[in-house]
């Protein structure tokens, strides 16, 4: 990409790779900033810009500038590969769900960021893929004028459907983060499209109560909790759609959690049913207002 790169700063680091907010002015003079993706795995970044190019113009899916990875070096000295990618203002949904009391956020916007995650998932899902790390970590918000968007992001890990991960082991049978994994994921490292839907669950629980999924257990301890089919608990305080929606998710029998296309089609996601919620109030306040004015001017007669 023929541009002159300023470093703003620094914004996170995984496993294998490290972020950092890059702005790229052109030789015609106009600007843009970028989220830079440095890793020394030449593989995983490969991996990760044939499925987003794949997948390019999804408006549920993060993405990347240019047509290839770019060279560069580390604070180190030590040469990296760099994946361009969209900024996003707001960061991730784990550090945007700071913002709110307890990590909780509004009801109506988790309904909106489910249904903005099953949007892209059926954009993954119909080209043959499984993301495998569905989590608040991985996906990206988005300021839209009075209200925000959701992109799912990193791919490194992700898997064409049937797939087995190089990394899985009996010792460490998971093929994404342990925290968000279903139970079938311990028998064979299989990449199944349910496997991010049982994700999904996890991640909708969490926007909820403001808290991963199995926090504070280590991943000795999901063997023998998933082994027993184990999933999450769902509050009684959660509205009921949302906890049956939950639930499909957290099906045992992967076959009955459906499909993302199926899952958006939920009453959980019903936007005609939240228009309701969010304008009888202001309808019938609307309403009392215009009788107190008649019944006053019935008295002044």
């Amino acid at each position: 990409m023929e541009s002159n790169e300023e470093y703003i700063k620094f914004l996170g680091e995984g496993a294998y790779s490290f972020v950092d907010l890059f702005k790229y002015t052109k030789s015609d003079g106009s600007s843009f900033l970028a989220a830079v993706k440095s890793s020394d795995e030449e593989d995983s970044l490969l991996t990760e810009i044939r499925i987003l190019s794949e997948l390019r113009g999804c408006p549920r899916i993060i993405q990347y500038f240019g047509n290839d990875l770019e060279e560069g070096f580390d604070y180190k000295g030590n040469r990296v590969y760099k994946l361009l990618l969209e900024y996003a203002t707001e960061g991730s949904l784990s550090d945007f769900m700071n913002n709110y009391t307890d990590r909780k956020l509004p009801d109506l916007m988790i309904r909106d960021f489910t249904r903005m995650i099953l949007e892209g998932l059926v954009s993954i899902h119909s080209h043959g893929y499984v993301h495998c790390d569905l989590k608040s970590d991985n996906l990206l918000v988005f300021k839209c004028r009075d209200s925000y968007e959701l992109k799912i992001s990193d791919f490194g890990i992700s898997l064409e459907v049937g797939e087995i991960p190089d990394h899985w082991k009996i010792e460490y049978p998971f093929v994404g983060t342990p925290n968000y994994m279903p139970p079938e994921s311990l028998q064979d490292g299989v990449a199944k499209k349910t496997l991010d839907l049982w994700s999904l669950g996890c991640l909708v629980l969490e926007m909820y109560v403001g808290k991963k999924p199995w926090l504070g257990f280590n991943p000795d301890d999901f063997v023998s909790i998933l082994s027993n089919g184990n999933a999450p608990e769902i509050p009684e305080s959660l509205p009921c759609d949302a906890r049956e929606f939950i639930q499909t998710c957290f099906a045992r029998n992967p076959k009955e959690r459906g499909t993302a296309s199926e899952l958006l089609s939920h009453r959980f996601l019903r936007r005609g049913k939240w228009k309701s919620k969010m304008t009888t109030p202001f309808n019938r306040l609307k309403f009392n207002k215009i009788l107190n004015k008649f019944l006053r001017l019935k008295n002044f007669l």
